[in-house]
């Protein structure tokens, strides 16, 4: 039938229009599979509209995705970074067509004993785009081997926010460049390349508004001065050496990154699992706890949905035990106000019925507030 098995794989043989013998790997371990496959190729092959399988390596495939990615993707450098362990385990010599199911499985294993599970969870998310492409682009025959893999399932735990006393610890150890950028990120909400890109065309003092263009989401929204960030931009605006708001003193050139030296500052303060993005996330949360609506914090951190932004109601916890509070105190006050009944039957029922016009009137009186 030209369907056999190669270790725990099913293969399939047919001859093209040519009459030459083509082996080709269902890259499946369930036989019906191949045979579908095997169908496939031979309806291609009496439809004359059969073409090879190209062989291509994982290391070639891998260069010319980075090279799409450049051009149509603003995150490629974290493509190139996913891309490292996706390349040393699978070795750069191997052929894209002969990665299976099972190798991958065995990737999540071996990965899995490196990073968090998310963080594989984006390796194979990666992985499955490249073979779409790959689909699509006739470098590859056959169905993605991805769509047999199950992902991690990812437990959310909510987003690491800045307590206050972690701020001044991190304050007091922090140099006076970083001690800005991130009082400056914990009362705007932006992220750490929109204030190291930010210049000052973007800052109007007059109206007291950033207009800040998003090279992530492509699209312009304004963030107002407070007092805190007011006095940064006017200490910096005195030293002005070029069009960036943020820059290296010494040098005069804008800054590259600032990732080592929030680091440093965070080892001399002890304080573990503090990002720059952790900044965004304490503005959201902290305006929140505030009372801020959410729409406005939305418009803020310019998400382009709300839902984005509901992540962060989970650091809402004082708000909610509050409301929570306000339900037990009111049954407290109802019960201790009850009457409590020694009398007939008739006496009893008047009580009872007295108590129950209580419970409506300060139930009204705690919802109008």
């Amino acid at each position: 039938m030209g369907i056999y098995r190669r270790q725990n794989v099913w293969w399939i043989t047919y001859h093209d229009q040519s009459r030459r013998r083509i082996q080709e790997s269902s890259h499946s371990s369930i036989r019906r599979d191949a045979e579908r496959l095997h169908a496939l190729r031979k309806s291609e092959v009496l439809r004359g509209v059969y073409r090879e399988p190209v062989r291509i390596s994982l290391e070639k495939f891998a260069d010319r995705y980075m090279e799409y990615a450049k051009t149509n993707k603003r995150s490629w450098l974290r493509d190139e970074q996913l891309l490292k362990p996706l390349k040393e385990f699978f070795r750069i010599e191997r052929q894209l067509a002969d990665i299976t199911p099972s190798d991958i499985e065995g990737y999540k294993l071996w990965r899995r004993r490196q990073v968090s599970g998310a963080t594989v969870n984006r390796e194979l998310a990666l992985l499955k785009h490249m073979f779409n492409l790959a689909i699509n682009w006739d470098l590859y025959a056959g169905s993605n081997p991805l769509r047999k893999v199950k992902f991690f399932q990812e437990v959310n735990a909510g987003f690491r926010v800045l307590h206050a006393q972690e701020e001044a610890r991190l304050l007091r150890n922090a140099t006076p460049a970083v001690q800005d950028v991130v009082l400056f990120g914990l009362n705007t909400g932006c992220r750490i390349g929109e204030i190291l890109s930010l210049r000052w065309q973007s800052v109007d003092f007059d109206r007291g508004l950033i207009n800040l263009f998003s090279q992530k989401t492509q699209k312009l929204r304004v963030i107002p001065l407070n007092s805190e960030v007011r006095r940064i931009l006017e200490f910096w605006r005195l030293g002005q050496k070029n069009d960036f708001v943020f820059y290296n003193q010494k040098t005069g050139e804008p800054f590259v990154d600032l990732d080592r030296g929030l680091e440093i500052a965070c080892e001399k303060a002890k304080i573990d699992g503090v990002t720059w993005h952790t900044l965004r996330h304490t503005f959201a949360s902290r305006l929140l706890e505030r009372g801020v609506d959410i729409m406005t914090v939305k418009e803020l951190l310019g998400h382009s949905t709300v839902i984005v932004t509901m992540r962060y109601t989970h650091s809402n916890l004082a708000s909610k035990v509050v409301a929570v509070g306000k339900l037990g105190a009111s049954a407290t006050i109802l019960l201790h106000s009850a009457p409590k009944c020694s009398s007939s039957v008739t006496e009893c029922s008047k009580m009872a019925a007295n108590s129950q016009n209580t419970l409506y009137l300060k139930t009204e009186e705690w919802v109008s507030g």
